[in-house]
């Protein structure tokens, strides 16, 4: 917020904007100048931890932040679920695999499994939009340095796979779809050694799609020039009023 976060909403003029690592809780809300009238914040039950948040002009016709599965999750804030007219959107923050891997068993086992089929069941209804840092860099054209970080948490053929996975489970990657073979797109940048200046990153922030929405998908772009964060914001544009 003091980083020109409302100037940013006030440029952009997206009709839904997603939020993953909020860290923010309920009490903080009415504090903040957000110019949308529909909030949904999701904290996590560690207070300054994790956290998404959609944000919206219009109400969507349901809400939760339900996320079962087949496993039991940690109460993390990691997933919103928020039924419009034409889609559902899902907003999420996928786990970091940390370092050594510590997490990496909870991550492939549990949560990415559980993750494909809470889409799968949603698009059983109506098409589904997934959007939020997904911790991964699913190609090697997605990170700078990719034999470098072999292994390292976000490039793990686990984590890989579990991504192509989810794509094959009817999931279109939009950026991709659109810049199939662009280079040196990314979403996050390390704060070492000056790597943002240097376009040393990843792009490990997705907009997912049901395969059927493809054809309505206008635009998919990254907002590499917008500061205040070890990310940027990236985004799309879909026709989903034409027939």
């Amino acid at each position: 917020m003091k980083k020109g976060f409302t100037d940013y909403l006030l440029q952009e003029q997206a009709d839904i904007v997603c939020v993953q690592e909020a860290k923010i809780t309920e009490d903080a809300v009415p504090k903040l100048d957000i110019p949308y009238a529909h909030q949904y914040w999701h904290s996590a039950s560690k207070k300054g931890y994790s956290g998404t948040g959609i944000l919206s002009h219009t109400q969507p016709l349901t809400y939760t932040t339900e996320f079962t599965g087949e496993h039991p999750h940690p109460q993390e804030g990691r997933v919103q679920t928020a039924e419009f007219t034409h889609f559902y959107l899902v907003n999420v923050y996928v786990p970091n695999s940390k370092r050594e891997l510590a997490r990496l068993p909870y991550r492939q086992n549990e949560w990415d499994p559980d993750l494909r089929l809470h889409l799968q069941r949603l698009a059983q209804t109506k098409p589904v939009i997934a959007c939020g840092d997904f911790n991964v860099a699913h190609q090697e054209i997605d990170l700078a340095r990719p034999k470098n970080n072999r292994r390292n948490a976000g490039f793990t053929d686990e984590e890989r796979s579990g991504f192509t996975r989810l794509l094959d489970a009817g999931f279109i990657d939009t950026f991709r779809s659109l810049h199939p073979d662009k280079p040196a797109q990314y979403s996050w940048w390390s704060y070492r050694a000056n790597a943002r200046a240097n376009n040393v990153g990843w792009r490990i922030d997705y907009v997912l799609a049901s395969n059927d929405l493809q054809p309505k998908l206008k635009d998919a772009f990254i907002r590499c020039e917008t500061f205040g964060s070890d990310h940027c914001p990236v985004g799309v544009v879909f026709a989903l009023n034409n027939p």
